[in-house]
């Protein structure tokens, strides 16, 4: 079979064709007034803003605050390790400046895209925030 059928399986339907269909059902739904996203009520729609640099920084957030989970894990299992003393000397020092250099990285980075290590820490609602407060390690 070749064209646009080919590689499908008889009776199964087009998820791509359902999914998109999906999408523009639920636009189609939504305001299309900037001002009806602005109106207060417990209804109240909002869009999100696709300005390329608010989505770029965005996205960078995103990244970043993910490398920071991860790190603040390494660094936790390493002092793990070392109060196990699973460690040499050497080891201890070669994570230690490992972990040192990768924060200092991380705050330039942060730096570079106007972010602060706080701005990395994502509110989860009831459950509270994704990282523990400065100096709460």
């Amino acid at each position: 079979m070749t064209g646009p059928d080919a590689g499908r399986r008889p009776g199964r339907p087009d998820r791509l064709a359902e999914v998109a269909d999906a999408a523009a059902q639920a636009f189609r739904l939504l305001p299309a007034v900037a001002e009806d996203c602005r109106a207060p009520g417990p209804h109240a729609v909002r869009r999100i803003s696709s300005d390329p640099d608010s989505v770029e920084r965005g996205l960078v957030r995103l990244v970043l605050t993910l490398v920071e989970l991860l790190r603040q894990l390494m660094e936790r299992q390493a002092l793990h390790r070392v109060d196990q003393g699973d460690l040499t000397e050497e080891q201890e020092e070669r994570l230690g400046s490992t972990l040192l250099l990768l924060h200092d990285r991380m705050a330039e980075l942060c730096a570079d895209y106007g972010l602060t290590m706080e701005d990395l820490n994502l509110d989860l609602g009831p459950l509270g925030t994704l990282l523990p407060p400065a100096g709460d390690d």
